[in-house]
């Protein structure tokens, strides 16, 4: 008997990185068998990296979680809500029941309803949100703030580019991408400043590498030599923390040379005179700081090269986490767009402003108003709510009770783990909705299996505001995380109004009208491949601020901040960092190629996960000998397990570079409190550390 198979190729987005690749899935019987990107597709062009393109075996991972799991902990302490639903508990393990999902919504709303009732609105919280589709996200954001009446909204972006967005929004009056990835290859010069962006985006980098071969006209500064060093004419090498100082620095001799666009200056900014005047008196930013920072004597002529050539051409600076999760990472943004701003080099097709967002939609969610202070479509928030951090030091003092989480595994990918497993143990409610039991899912009363991107329908924007319409390359039995929210909001008592995907969306482009009221489901539908970039009304916008900047009067703004020597630069000038002893290393973190964040979905596959099975550390060849080949690192808020050590010479001496893809390295467990200090994203590129040979 000849059995038949049903074998379609289904166009859809990829689920990884805030590039937002096209692809296509080839399924067999409802099973993906192969992903590949056409060579048509706008963004992927015809190529994928590793994790788009074998990284879909998590769909069918028997570790899915295909049913709703109570805690049987939980239970017991809840009586009403075990006298009620005992009888529909099923044994799942020892620690959890299992039972259907009208049960597992049931019991989590009447205990809502209970926290909202004892304690007010605002001891409840939801974090999450980037991980989803828009429908889901502004679903998310609309329970929190309308069923719960809380404020307390928040995602990812918080331990990644709000900094870009706080500003970009400060300065030109909007914190995304200016222009489109291929705008690349009208460009003249390019820097690359905080990012190891062919691993961790790596299609952009293609585009990147393309013209660095082509021109040499890219630079690359950072903390370490990143693998797209090979290609740059200019490999700058910085000290830990010297962002903002690097940056203050180009902008000097941009004024002091003169070379700046004063055509552009007069008619588009505002406040440049003042600005000027307190750069050249900004007592570190001549460049000649550098000749006296021990082995960084270097930096005093390269970065005037790199100024030189940034003002003189037509030029793109892409950006990373290396650039805003620093102390100053929100001010370092600033400082970028002041480049721009001077020059010229934004506003017009081959020079732009390009953050490298990390999660397939962060765009989308904080477009959909999953920040506290802001609505859909970034309108300022009549109530504004409490930023991650400060809910962390809520679940602390008592005064939040409940957490939603929605796809954002807090106690592996934030900092200073160990106060955040305290903190949750202080709940009366966790529920998270999640594909697998990551760490934060193992310590919930309720969790949900949802559906993963490649099962749902649903919008997606990607780092340069493209909107794709994803569709499901397999069909699941599984609820869409919005579909988990409409229960939840029914039987609180409200009418959620829509029963699919897109009727959702119709709400959001009259919501957020400002940037999609032009996007509906059938045009996105009709441009799937080439995707659609906001703002959209009859046509979309691919290169934003040609005219006039989205501030109240339509200029750009300089807003100058000062750099204040701390941390290695300081150690340096006081004759202390190169000392003997194994304290007083620095630390960075990062992403490797094989492995996306906390790795739920690439441990998955076999391929990916063998290529990088563990965090190991990587320091300086010129190290080697002081600690051995197992280590663990240590501050005074935790210690990492032990780690295995890799020598190279792409890291300087007594600094270290670690990924954190894997939650038993408890990388996250050495870093603390310390922030961006206007919008409290956690200062992971740079870490004081023990060393603890092993």
């Amino acid at each position: 008997m000849t059995m038949k198979f049903d074998v379609k190729e289904i166009e859809s987005v990829c689920t990884y990185c805030g590039v937002g690749c096209d692809i296509t899935g080839v399924v067999e019987n409802n099973k993906i068998t192969k992903i590949y990107a056409q060579k048509d597709g706008v963004v992927s062009q015809g190529k994928l990296c590793i994790k788009g393109k074998f990284g879909f075996d998590f769909v069918d991972s028997d570790e899915r979680i295909r049913e709703p799991r109570i805690r049987r902990s939980f239970i017991d302490k809840n009586p009403k809500l075990k006298a009620k639903f005992e009888e529909k508990l099923k044994v799942f393990d020892d620690t959890f029941w299992t039972c259907d999902l009208d049960t597992a919504t049931s019991i989590a709303s009447m205990k809502l309803q209970e926290i909202k009732d004892t304690f007010g609105s605002e001891s409840f919280c939801a974090i999450g949100g980037a991980r989803t589709n828009c429908e889901s996200s502004y679903s998310f954001q609309k329970f929190c703030r309308e069923i719960m009446e809380s404020p307390h909204v928040d995602n990812c972006a918080r331990v990644c580019h709000s900094p870009s967005l706080k500003g970009m929004k400060t300065t030109i009056g909007e914190g995304a991408a200016t222009n489109p990835y291929n705008d690349i290859y009208d460009t003249e010069f390019m820097i690359v400043i905080g990012s190891n962006t062919m691993e961790a985006h790596p299609i952009v980098a293609n585009r990147i590498v393309d013209m660095a071969k082509k021109e040499n006209n890219l630079a690359i500064i950072d903390v370490r030599e990143t693998k797209m060093v090979k290609y740059a004419k200019h490999n700058c090498i910085i000290p830990y923390e010297s962002n903002l100082l690097i940056l203050n620095m180009m902008a000097y001799v941009i004024m002091n040379e003169e070379i700046y666009d004063e055509s552009f200056i007069e008619n588009r900014t505002d406040g440049f005179e003042a600005f000027k005047e307190s750069i050249l008196n900004d007592p570190y930013a001549n460049p000649d700081f550098f000749k006296d920072i021990e082995g960084y004597e270097y930096l005093a002529k390269m970065i005037p090269n790199i100024a030189r050539e940034y003002a003189v051409k037509k030029s793109m600076i892409f950006w990373g986490l290396g650039i805003t999760e620093h102390l100053d990472g929100s001010y370092a943004v600033m400082a970028i767009t002041h480049l721009a701003l001077m020059t010229g080099n934004i506003g017009k097709r081959g020079a732009g402003l390009m953050p490298l967002r990390g999660q397939n939609n962060v765009q989308g969610a904080c477009d959909m108003g999953c920040l506290p202070y802001y609505l859909p479509d970034y309108q300022d928030a009549p109530n504004v709510g409490l930023m991650t951090p400060q809910l962390i030091d809520g679940m602390v003092d008592g005064s939040i009770k409940a957490l939603l989480n929605m796809g954002e595994d807090i106690t592996h990918i934030h900092p200073n783990i160990n106060k955040i497993e305290k903190a949750i143990k202080n709940l009366e409610f966790i529920m998270v909705q999640e594909l697998f039991m990551t760490d934060i899912a193992q310590h919930a009363d309720i969790v949900i299996g949802v559906r993963s991107a490649y099962e749902k329908t649903g919008v997606y924007v990607n780092a340069m505001r493209r909107l794709h319409l994803s569709q499901p390359l397999v069909q699941s039995d599984l609820p869409d995380d919005w579909e988990v929210l409409k229960l939840l909001t029914e039987k609180l008592g409200h009418d959620f109004k829509h029963e699919t995907s897109e009727e959702i969306w119709q709400e959001v482009t009259e919501v957020a009208h400002r940037r999609f009221s032009g996007a509906q489901y059938y045009r996105l539908a009709r441009h799937r491949k080439r995707g659609m970039q906001w703002p959209i009304y009859h046509e979309d916008t691919p290169i934003l601020h040609l005219l006039d900047f989205r501030t109240d009067n339509g200029l750009g703004k300089y807003v100058y901040h000062q750099y204040e020597p701390r941390g290695m630069i300081q150690e340096i000038l006081d004759r202390e960092f190169y000392a003997d002893g194994l304290d007083g290393f620095y630390l960075t973190t990062g992403r490797t190629l094989a492995h996306y964040n906390n790795s739920a979905q690439t441990k998955h596959t076999k391929k990916l996960y063998n290529n990088h099975s563990e965090d190991t550390l990587l320091a300086s060849v010129e190290d080697e000998g002081k600690f051995g080949d197992k280590v663990i690192l240590k501050t005074e808020y935790g210690e990492t397990t032990v780690l295995n050590v890799k020598y190279t010479d792409k890291v300087k001496p007594r600094t270290l570079f670690i990924t954190f893809h894997h939650a038993r390295s408890r990388i996250n467990a050495i870093f603390g409190d310390d922030m961006d200090e206007l919008i409290m994203t956690a200062r992971f590129k740079s870490l004081r550390v023990t060393v603890v040979p092993q």
